[in-house]
C-alpha cells in the first residue's frame, strides 16, 4: 500500500463523516418529531405497511448520508418528505409482486359497537378510494388534509410550482369525491 493510497482511504473517511452533519441527539428529536408522520405518508403511498416501513428506514438513511445544509427544521422536514416522495417514485418504476389488502388491526373488537363498525367501513371507504388515485394525488392530499402541510411545502415534496399546488389539489379532491360517490352508489345497490 503506498502512501497516497493511504492519504485517500483517510480524505474518503473525512468525507463519510462530513455526510452526518447532525448529531445524536438532534437526529433522535427530528426523528420523534418526524417518523410517526412519514411512516403514515408511505404508508399512503404505497397501500403496504412492511414496504412503507422499509422506505422510512431508507429515507432517513439518506437524509443522514445527505450532504445538504438545510437553514431550519421546516426545510428539514421538506428534505425529508422529498427524499420519500423519490424513493416511492423509484419503487413504482421496479416491477412488484401484487400487494396484499391490508387488514385493519382490531376489526374484530370494533365490530360490536356500531359507530366503531360505521368509522371502520367509512375508513375502508376512504382507503379503497384513496388506493384508486394517482400517486401524487394520494401524496398531495395526504400531505395537505393529514400533514396540513403548506401549498408551498406540497410543492416543495412533489416537485411542482408552488402556483400549481391549488389546482392540482382542487382536481385531486374532484377525483376523490367521484370515487366516493361511485363507491356509496355501489354499496347502497349492493344493499338492496
Amino acid at each position: 500500500m503506498t502512501l497516497s493510497h493511504i492519504a485517500g482511504l483517510a480524505g474518503d473517511a473525512r468525507t463519510q463523516d462530513l455526510a452526518f452533519t447532525m448529531d445524536e441527539d438532534l437526529f433522535r428529536v427530528f426523528y420523534e418529531r418526524t417518523s410517526r408522520g412519514l411512516a403514515g405518508y408511505l404508508v399512503r403511498l404505497c397501500g403496504d405497511r412492511q414496504q412503507a416501513a422499509d422506505l422510512l428506514q431508507e429515507t432517513y438513511y439518506r437524509f443522514l448520508r445527505s450532504e445538504a445544509v438545510l437553514e431550519n427544521d421546516a426545510h428539514r422536514r421538506n428534505y425529508l418528505y422529498r427524499i420519500a416522495t423519490n424513493l416511492v417514485r423509484d419503487q413504482r418504476r421496479r416491477p412488484a409482486p401484487p400487494q396484499i389488502p391490508l387488514d385493519e388491526p382490531g376489526a374484530v373488537e370494533l365490530a360490536g359497537d356500531t359507530r366503531s363498525a360505521e368509522r371502520l367501513a367509512q375508513r375502508h371507504d376512504l382507503e379503497t378510494a384513496m388506493s384508486g388515485l394517482r400517486p401524487r394525488d394520494r401524496a398531495m392530499l395526504w400531505l395537505a388534509y393529514a400533514h396540513g402541510s403548506t401549498h408551498d411545502e406540497i410543492a416543495g415534496v412533489i416537485g411542482v410550482k408552488t402556483g400549481s399546488v391549488k389546482l392540482m389539489l382542487f382536481r385531486a379532491r374532484q377525483r376523490l369525491a367521484e370515487r366516493l360517490r361511485r363507491r356509496a352508489g355501489t354499496s347502497t345497490e349492493t344493499s338492496r
